[in-house]
């Protein structure tokens, strides 16, 4: 039987699937196909490892002791957006690939970078090199604004003939560093792509390089019939891993990523995917292979434009300009319930993104601090963590945030609240307010009078003022109180995370 393009064909049809809906998860904003795609995430093999979930990774590995890297071409989102950018750069410049040899301590040097990672708990160096959490970056920080920005030009134009089909969604800057390091990443993988294509999986990539020593073992391999070969290197020149030496009729099997595209382009049939007990032995040549130094000088150039957008200021009753808030400062960030501790998210995150696009009320955002760069953290300026709403536990695919009902939520501390009374309305303005215990959602604030405070007399102009007075064994550190206190630039009452989680 021929398996000449079917074999490709099956390839690519998995392929744009699994990237299809790993890209649609990440990038959706409506809260709804996370509970329909949320299961491919959890596919991703160094998220599965992170989270010790072993019905992940022994399957994963023994389909690759059978065929090999097909997780590389077929389930990785970033190997598959490689795969675009070569099959694009193909069209241009036709048969551009040339055999190279395999950079053995460079792999290594990566893997052990990752190695490191992750029993160091530095998940910095695992989340600058994880292929799945890159590509997560890239859509949330990236991609995803843009799509924002797209959504809004469609519902200007729908208001303009009176339909309203499209409900756009505030666009904001998540985090300057997640953007800047996502365009990076975008621009360089996207380089390498275009020029070698699957040079970031073979040579940078710990997953790559795992999956790779362990497809040197498969099963099933793509192999040259030397006795049918005409030397004509199509296969060679068509292999976007470079694993194909036509001299030695030999595959670097740690490099090869099942694309299939040598079979498909081999016009005589040579090359077969089969059985190692079926591989006829082959050829041995004495002549090295030497490396083609003919390429052709190639020049790319990425812009990458945002729409420009005038951010319009929230006002109060449409009269008065209200200040944008700022982030205070906290001695220890929040991080989502059900990541039971600071140092559970530092273990595990890999800063794949993936939680931070699916908030609904776009709490969770990247970090910026050095020992957890780019991880998920906490902030209260657009919005507050919800107790019913546990969609970060629903979709994290490493343990990092682990699954809980809006039951479970409800009993757990991630903070508590701290209120600074310099800057409350009280004691700043002389006028009541009372916004935090009336949108506290489990009553752990209440508002008392001055004179019933202990602070009569320390610079209050009336002492029948009420001000809060937080329950700290209540607070579940919900930032509530924070979003909704209405002083700028920084709120009057904060919330402090917890280094380890309480469960009530």
């Amino acid at each position: 039987m021929k398996q000449k393009g079917t074999l490709r064909l099956i390839r690519i049809f998995f392929a744009g699937f699994f990237f299809i809906g790993i890209t649609l998860l990440l990038l959706d904003t409506s809260g709804v196909l996370y509970r329909y795609l949320s299961w491919i995430a959890k596919l991703q093999f160094l998220p599965a490892v992170l989270a010790v979930n072993l019905s992940i990774v022994l399957p994963l590995l023994a389909l690759t002791l059978l065929f090999g890297r097909f997780y590389c071409s077929t389930l990785c989102p970033l190997g598959v957006w490689q795969d675009v950018v070569s099959h694009c750069a193909d069209k241009q410049t036709p048969h551009r690939f040339r055999y190279s040899h395999n950079k053995k301590w460079l792999r290594l040097f990566f893997l052990c970078v990752a190695l490191v990672g992750i029993f160091s708990s530095l998940n910095i160096l695992l989340s600058l090199l994880a292929p799945y959490s890159i590509w997560g970056r890239i859509v949330t920080h990236v991609f995803q604004p843009l799509w924002g920005y797209l959504t809004q030009i469609i519902s200007h134009i729908e208001q303009h003939f009176e339909l309203y089909y499209t409900f756009p969604r505030e666009v904001y800057l998540k985090s300057l560093v997640g953007l800047i390091s996502s365009l990076f990443f975008l621009l360089i993988i996207s380089l390498l792509a275009w020029k070698k294509g699957r040079v970031w999986c073979n040579e940078v990539c710990p997953v790559g390089t795992v999956l790779g020593y362990t497809a040197k073992f498969a099963l099933f391999k793509p192999s040259i019939d030397y006795k049918k070969c005409i030397g004509c290197k199509k296969c060679e020149r068509n292999c976007k891993a470079s694993c194909i030496n036509i001299k030695a009729h030999k595959v670097d099997y740690s490099r090869c990523v099942d694309c299939f595209n040598c079979i498909s382009q081999c016009p005589v049939g040579a090359i077969s995917y089969a059985s190692t007990w079926k591989i006829k032995p082959q050829k041995q040549s004495d002549t090295a292979s030497k490396p083609d130094m003919k390429r052709r000088a190639l020049l790319t150039s990425l812009a990458v434009a945002l729409p420009a957008q005038a951010l319009a200021q929230k006002v109060d009753g449409g009269l008065t300009l209200l200040e944008k808030k700022k982030t205070p400062e906290r001695k220890v960030v929040p991080v989502p319930a059900g990541s039971v501790s600071i140092d559970n998210m530092e273990k595990r995150c890999t800063a794949c993104g993936l939680c931070v696009s699916k908030c609904p009320a776009q709490v969770l955002k990247p970090s910026t601090e050095l020992h957890n760069l780019m991880q998920t953290t906490m902030t209260f300026d657009k919005g507050y963590c919800r107790p019913e709403c546990t969609v970060c536990s629903q979709v994290c695919p490493t343990g990092a945030i682990l699954k809980i009902t809006p039951e479970e939520k409800s009993a757990i501390h991630i903070g508590h609240a701290v209120w600074i009374k310099e800057s409350c309305l009280p004691f700043a303005e002389g006028e009541s307010c009372g916004n935090c215990a009336r949108h506290c959602p489990v009553g752990a604030i209440r508002m008392v009078k001055i004179s019933d405070s202990g602070l009569s007399g320390k610079g209050a102009p009336d002492e029948n003022l009420r001000i809060p007075l937080v329950n700290e064994s209540r607070c579940i550190g919900c930032g509530a109180c924070e979003h909704y206190c209405p002083t700028r630039p920084l709120s009057s009452i904060y919330v402090e995370g917890h280094l380890q989680h309480r469960i009530d």
